[in-house]
């Protein structure tokens, strides 16, 4: 149920001679560009869930921005290379989950097979690190969920190990799992297997 919501004064946009908000004072701050609709639907789910006082709105100027935004909120890749890859990727995401997901009604094991041979290409990649990018990015934030959902379906249902001949494969998944922001999020396997089964297979 939504919230009431309270008209709020909508703080004027920074540019290049304001200064910077505290970074780590407690306050969570929402950087945000009132004309942007991705930005947007951020705005609307702090609004729906009332979280006006908790989440501090913060325009920035994008044709003047300041320069501590660039430097300390949002840097920019420096390695242009790894930027193009990680668009290619997440763009990928959609790809994988539909091939995955219709191969749930048909033969899985062969046919979800492709999906996961793009990741394990997809990794070897850069090898500054165990990562899509090397490093654990929004990349790997995108795909933990539904690789997580996938390993523990196609195994139960189809003894189908989507590691199996994949070693940087395997090494993400375990790589992914030690990450503490992750860990927490994770959903109890059985649930998720007995739902799956209801929701594909009809069981």
């Amino acid at each position: 149920m939504a919230t009431p919501y309270v008209k709020e004064d909508l703080p004027p946009y920074l540019d290049s001679t304001s200064e910077q908000p505290p970074l780590f004072d407690g306050t969570t701050r929402l950087y945000t560009y009132y004309q942007c609709p991705f930005a947007q639907r951020v705005w609307i789910a702090r609004n729906y869930k009332g979280l006006q006082d908790e989440i501090k709105l913060v325009p920035i100027d994008l044709k003047n921005r300041p320069a501590w935004y660039k430097e300390k909120v949002y840097p920019e890749n420096k390695d242009p290379l790894k930027q193009q890859f990680a668009e290619e990727l997440l763009a990928y995401t959609d790809t994988l989950n539909k091939i995955v997901y219709t191969s749930f009604k048909g033969d899985a094991a062969n046919e979800a097979g492709s999906a996961f041979d793009y990741l394990e290409t997809a990794l070897h990649k850069f090898e500054d690190g165990p990562f899509f990018l090397g490093q654990f990015s929004l990349v790997d934030i995108a795909y933990a969920p539904f690789v997580e959902r996938f390993q523990i379906f196609l195994q139960d249902v189809w003894k189908y190990d989507i590691t199996a001949g994949r070693p940087k494969l395997a090494t993400w998944i375990e790589e992914v799992n030690k990450i503490d922001a992750y860990k927490p999020t994770k959903g109890d396997p059985e649930f998720l297997i007995q739902n799956y089964r209801q929701r594909f297979l009809g069981q």
